[in-house]
């Protein structure tokens, strides 16, 4: 398994051969080994010794661990349990149980209250796009605006970026990253408030943002204003191939004239992004039977890592998950969450490792540990029922979350990134 001579090349003349990262190894020999240990283990290992902090703050090692990706990525979420401008995100390693805070946001001092926001990974960058805000500046003061910010954050200097903003604001959007091109694409979205949910703006433009130069491209537009939905691109012989918007709502109406509520989409759109179709659109039609209630939940991707398969999609709605069959364009369902969310409490749903990954916070799960802290009391404990849909088993895993309050996982965004 040796260090290709690019990467060989790139490390020496980061270390000086006298600076051993492990005495009596080879360099490429100790890079190959010190590239299989966990991420979340690198935080504490850094101050080790100069040798060791260079390398494992290097693009040397990140390339290493993508080279030998099924043995050594580490498999993270990133989870942001509310505004990431005053509460600092938290990276959590699944595999062992690890959390590790990350720096928040730079602030802004007349904007507060981000909400609605998009978070995707892309290489060994973390973005977190658009929002819904309040700015001291804007009136009135108790409407959210949409946000065009776009932040990164740099895993390899621990730093968040500026980068240029949106050419239209947006939160509630669809959103996708595509690794082959290197750009991201979102779509739709709108503004809105966390309590009064079917009030806002709704929007139907799709943006490209290149990562190499910085700069947004406007795409053609949904058909219809479409927000709060969900967008993933689907790969084909290794590239993306297709980008789909599926949920999200259009219009609103009102229950007796007093109380609005959103009209949900019960179609997807598809855009093409090679060939020359590139950037059209085709609608598929209603994904629901005939006397079926149409189910408005959460909605995932999973995707094969070895590209043998198709890319299977599952939506989570209340206590049953779903799998979406692209023949027949319907949903069907698939399995049943064995343990339910207790009262007042929500899901969360995120695909990590092929797995999906239901989330949700409750107490009294550990009956071995009596003794607990205030802060941990108030967080709860974080239950993740894991199922695998290739085998159809459930496994589940039980933690102390970090944070102050328990997880409202309605609002809380989280993603997924391999490291």
């Amino acid at each position: 398994m040796p260090i290709p001579p690019s990467l060989a090349s790139t490390l020496l003349h980061q270390i000086d051969q006298d600076q051993a990262l492990i005495p009596g190894l080879p360099n490429d020999v100790a890079a190959l080994i010190l590239s299989f240990l966990p991420y979340s283990h690198h935080c504490r290992l850094k101050p080790t010794c100069k040798p060791w902090y260079i390398f494992l703050s290097s693009k040397t090692l990140h390339s290493l661990r993508r080279h030998h990706r099924r043995r050594s990525l580490s498999h993270l979420l990133c989870i942001f349990p509310e505004d990431p401008h005053i509460s600092s995100p938290f990276l959590f390693d699944p595999q062992h149980l690890a959390w590790r805070p990350l720096p928040p946001l730079p602030c802004n001092p007349h904007e507060y209250g981000l909400c609605n926001f998009t978070s995707v990974s892309l290489g060994p960058h973390i973005y977190v796009l658009g929002g819904s805000l309040f700015d001291t500046r804007s009136f009135p003061l108790d409407r959210p605006s949409p946000s065009s910010s776009a932040f990164r954050y740099n895993f390899l200097t621990s730093s968040w970026d500026r980068l240029a903003p949106m050419l239209s604001p947006r939160g509630s959007f669809a959103c996708a990253a595509i690794p082959s091109a290197d750009q991201i694409i979102v779509a739709g979205g709108g503004s809105r408030h966390t309590l009064f949910r079917a009030a806002g703006s709704r929007i139907c433009s799709v943006e490209r943002y290149d990562v190499e130069r910085d700069e947004w491209e406007a795409l053609d537009g949904l058909p219809r204003f479409r927000a709060g939905c969900v967008g993933f691109a689907v790969r084909e012989g290794g590239e993306e191939r297709e980008f789909w918007v599926m949920g999200g709502y259009g219009d609103s109406r009102t229950v007796s004239g007093v109380f609005p509520v959103d009209e949900y989409y019960k179609d997807a759109l598809v855009m093409e992004l090679k060939g020359n179709d590139g950037g059209k659109w085709r609608e598929l039609g209603d994904m629901w039977g005939a006397g079926e209630t149409p189910r408005f939940g959460k909605i995932v991707m999973v995707e094969d890592e070895d590209g043998g398969s198709p890319p299977a999609i599952f939506m989570l709605d209340d206590n049953d998950i779903l799998r979406y069959d692209m023949a027949s364009n319907r949903w069907q369902k698939e399995c049943s969450v064995p343990r339910r969310a207790p009262c007042k409490s929500s899901y969360g749903l995120v695909v990590l490792k092929e797995e999906l990954h239901v989330m949700t916070i409750v107490n009294g799960i550990d009956s071995t540990e009596t003794r607990r802290s205030r802060q941990q009391k108030r967080a709860g404990t974080l239950f993740m029922q894991i199922y695998h849909p290739r085998k159809k088993t459930w496994r589940c895993l039980v933690t102390k979350p970090p944070f102050r309050q328990p997880l409202d996982f309605s609002t809380t965004v989280m993603c997924p990134i391999q490291l």
